[in-house]
């Protein structure tokens, strides 16, 4: 009798099925969207699902950078805080130095990556942990928005954004709806799902993918194997500064105005919805397309406990259930795709 060779037997659909990170995430969604279309009458209706949707939006475009990032082995506390940075960067230029919104956006842009090429080059040149590194520099950027600001406008806000010379054009690209079916929809979602999708196939189709894995599994197995380990690291959290000006850019021209103290917290929100989307706080292991996952669960249950008008307390309660299960769901299945792969 002969015995096929075990690299030959192809993986039953199941086992295919369960070695994808974002599989708990994607029950989790599934649970989440039944039990409050059931339990309330306007979550399941096109202005319900443009209100979620919106939610998930800004939050799922940072989450996906910082899914990244957390496969790199790294982590950036100073991300919420960078969304309010690059905010006040274009509104401080745009009003107060009466420069065209697309410039204060360039601007912005260059900003944010210098502080995550900072970060990523701190990070790798001391050997300091990432958690340390980032938040010296969300203590740093949370000093110098308040400072900043209040020194310019003698207040901790900035407005006057609709009135700027480009407004109407940035605004287009960043901050206007899409109608369909009558109901309008935020184009955060369109930059939500395009941004999902480009991480996502930066992660799984590309070398720099390979890399990323690499680095966050172990560094010094990837070095020795001629992975580029610092430039792939300081890449990511270039990355994840880029995200923050692209929902800096899209809170600034939609509201036309910030608060220096705005983003502050947020980055935890960012963490834990990249862990339900089947990231290992340990690196190494988990999905972009999970952690978009993991913001639209957040969308979806901080709007669904409002339309069922119950206390929002209640929606930090539904946060830690959430997090452990979806830490505990997320060993289950990672024990069980290390076995399929042996």
């Amino acid at each position: 009798m002969t015995t096929l060779d075990e690299r030959l037997v192809k993986p039953r659909a199941l086992d295919r099925l369960v070695v994808r990170p974002e599989i708990g995430a994607l029950l989790g969604a599934v649970v989440v969207f039944l039990f409050f279309t059931l339990v309330t009458d306007r979550f399941f209706s096109a202005g319900g699902a443009a209100t979620w949707l919106d939610d998930a939006a800004t939050l799922g475009i940072m989450a996906v950078a910082v899914s990244l990032l957390m496969v790199g082995g790294e982590f950036d506390l100073s991300a919420g805080v960078m969304t309010a940075s690059t905010s006040l960067v274009t509104a401080i230029l745009a009003t107060a130095a009466g420069w065209n919104v697309w410039l204060a956006l360039l601007v912005s842009l260059v900003f944010a990556l210098l502080v995550g090429l900072f970060n990523g080059w701190l990070v790798m040149k001391t050997g300091l942990p990432s958690f340390i590194v980032t938040l010296g520099t969300f203590l740093a950027l949370q000093g110098l928005n308040l400072g900043v600001t209040r020194l310019v406008t003698g207040t901790v806000q900035v407005s006057g954004m609709r009135s700027t010379d480009g407004y109407a054009s940035a605004g287009f690209v960043f901050a206007s709806t899409v109608d369909i079916g009558g109901t309008p929809f935020q184009i955060s979602i369109v930059w939500w799902i395009g941004f999902a999708a480009v991480a996502a196939w930066l992660l799984v189709r590309t070398k720099f993918g390979n890399w990323i894995f690499a680095v966050g599994g172990s560094a010094g197995s990837a070095r020795a194997v001629g992975v580029p380990v610092v430039r792939t690291k300081i890449l990511l959290f270039m990355g994840t500064a880029l995200a923050g000006w692209l929902v800096g850019s899209i809170n600034i021209l939609r509201f036309a105005s910030v608060q220096a103290n705005q983003g502050i917290g947020l980055e935890f929100q960012y963490i834990i919805a990249a862990v339900i989307g089947g990231c290992l706080l340990t690196g190494g292991y988990g999905s972009a397309v999970g952690a978009a996952i993991g913001a639209l669960i957040f969308g979806m249950a901080r709007q669904g406990i409002v339309f069922a008008g119950w206390d929002s307390d209640w929606f930090m309660l539904f946060l830690g259930i959430m997090l452990l299960a979806a830490v505990l769901v997320n060993n289950a299945f990672r024990r069980r795709a290390e076995r399929v792969r042996r």
